[in-house]
C-alpha cells in the first residue's frame, strides 16, 4: 500500500462517519481517569505553556482537554468533515489539515507530541518514518505520548454507525512499538496497559510516554 492509499482511504472513512463518531465519543474523556492521569502527567512533564500538537485530533476533544492544561496546542488531522466539527466546537483553537508523515513544523520546534490511537492507521512499515517525523518536530527534552490498543491482528469496522466505508484499525504490540522509538532515539518515560473497561473495548489499552533526550 501506498502512502496515498492508506491516507486517502483513511480520509475518506472519517470523512464519512464524522458527526456520528463526534457524537458517539463526545464524553470519552470524562469515563476515563486512567486516560486522563496520563494526559495530565504528559501536560506536567513539557510544561505550561509549552507547544504541542495533537495528531490526528479527530474533532478536537483531546486537543480541548490540553488546552486547559495550559498547553499551547494545536490539532492536526487528515479528515476535513472532522476538522470542521473541532474548529466549530473549539472555536478558539488552532486545527490544521495535514499528514502525520509530513509535519508542517520546524526541527525542534515542539515540546511535546500526542499521537493519540492515530498511528493504527499508519502500516506497520510506516512507522519508523513515522517516529522519525515525530524525533525531527520534537525538542531536544520533548515528550511523545502515544495510545493505541493492544493485539497481534487488526480491527476491521465495516459499515460503522451504517455507513458504507471500511477501514481495518491496526492493533500493535507495546514492546514492539517501544523497539521502534528506540531505535528511532526515543528513551521510555512511561508504559502502561489498561484492561478494556468501557462497552467499546475489547482488547487492552496501550500508553506510552517517551522522549527526545536532551
Amino acid at each position: 500500500m501506498t502512502d496515498s492509499d492508506f491516507l486517502t482511504s483513511t480520509r475518506a472513512f472519517y470523512d464519512t462517519i464524522a458527526e456520528d463518531y463526534a457524537e458517539r465519543f463526545r464524553d470519552e474523556l470524562t469515563v476515563t481517569p486512567i486516560e486522563r492521569g496520563l494526559i495530565d502527567a504528559f501536560a506536567e512533564l513539557v510544561g505550561k505553556g509549552a507547544a504541542v500538537a495533537d495528531l490526528g485530533c479527530g474533532p478536537g476533544r483531546v486537543t480541548a482537554y490540553l488546552d486547559s492544561l495550559g498547553l499551547s496546542v494545536f490539532g492536526l488531522d487528515l479528515s476535513a468533515s472532522m476538522l470542521a466539527i473541532a474548529r466549530r466546537e473549539n472555536p478558539g483553537l488552532r486545527f490544521e489539515q495535514g499528514s502525520m508523515l509530513e509535519l508542517d513544523a520546524a526541527d525542534g520546534s515542539l515540546a511535546g507530541l500526542v499521537s493519540w490511537y492515530s498511528s493504527i492507521h499508519t502500516p506497520v512499515d510506516k512507522l519508523p518514518s513515522l517516529f522519525a517525523e515525530f524525533w525531527r518536530v520534537l525538542a531536544p527534552g520533548g515528550h511523545l505520548l502515544v495510545a493505541f490498543q493492544v493485539g497481534d491482528e487488526p480491527k476491521r469496522h465495516d459499515r460503522p454507525f451504517g455507513h458504507d466505508v471500511i477501514l481495518d484499525f491496526q492493533r500493535r504490540r507495546p514492546e514492539a512499538i517501544v523497539d521502534l522509538l528506540e531505535a528511532a532515539g526515543f528513551a521510555m518515560v512511561s508504559r502502561t496497559v489498561r484492561e478494556p473497561g468501557h462497552e467499546w473495548e475489547s482488547t487492552q489499552q496501550a500508553f506510552l510516554i517517551a522522549r527526545r533526550p536532551a
